[in-house]
């Protein structure tokens, strides 16, 4: 027997899923153990800073501060609506079995049924994941609002930093888990455009991920020319 065209699922969407995989675990390795050197950990270093500074005048800044977690909390909210909106029509699609558009010839790969339901089931599964980060992600949010504005000058800035780093990653779960989707969803016309839309999702994120600068360096930066022109 040789090698088909149905046989290309079985080697590009392994190694294309692999691949992401692979990147994410990289990733995570880094968050955990040099998380200065992605962008994840340095934007965490500036949200330390906006509660430090947001406690020390809270009355002042509560406004401010309702006003930015509100906005996350919106942004959550919109995103997990999408997720399970999402859901819900690839539910109906698979209740419908109106499979002959992904089972035509013009797809060059395995579009036998039972192959078409594995797609369908890991897109949806992708989707669950990123309803429940977004959702979780905005229970988090919601309590720093509650914190926050909270009248008690019992609250350390350590609790706030944590329900909005928590948040924060969630967040980014959910976005991630967005990326394996639309990874699966490519899948539907062919193993070949899953796999290189692999290889270019990992290039991208590589480039936004991972992060060369020294948080506060920039800022240091501007006031040493600042003092310098004052001379």
């Amino acid at each position: 027997m040789g090698f088909g065209k149905q046989d290309l699922d079985l080697v590009l969407v392994p190694t294309g899923l692999l691949i992401m995989f692979v990147y994410h675990l990289v990733l995570l390795y880094r968050y955990l153990h040099k998380p200065d050197t992605t962008f994840m950990g340095y934007e965490n270093e500036g949200k330390k800073s906006w509660v430090e500074n947001i406690m020390k005048d809270k009355e002042k800044n509560v406004s401010t501060a309702l006003t930015v977690t509100g906005s996350s909390t919106t942004a959550s909210i919109y995103l997990a609506t999408i997720s399970l909106t999402l859901c819900s029509l690839i539910g109906a699609w698979i209740a419908n079995s109106s499979y002959a558009v992904f089972e035509s010839n013009i797809i060059y790969g395995d579009t036998r049924s039972s192959t078409m339901s594995i797609k369908y089931i890991s897109l949806l599964t992708c989707f669950l994941l990123a309803f429940s980060c977004f959702v979780q992600s905005t229970r988090h949010l919601v309590h720093v609002s509650y914190l926050i504005s909270n009248p008690s000058c019992d609250i350390h800035a350590s609790t706030v930093e944590l329900s909005v780093i928590r948040g924060g990653e969630l967040w980014s779960l959910g976005l991630r888990a967005l990326y394996f989707a639309l990874n699966l969803l490519l899948w539907f016309f062919g193993p070949i455009p899953m796999f290189v839309s692999s290889i270019i999702l990992v290039i991208i994120l590589h480039h936004l991920d991972f992060n060369s600068k020294e948080y506060g360096s920039e800022v240091s930066q501007t006031t040493k020319r600042n003092g310098q022109r004052s001379v």
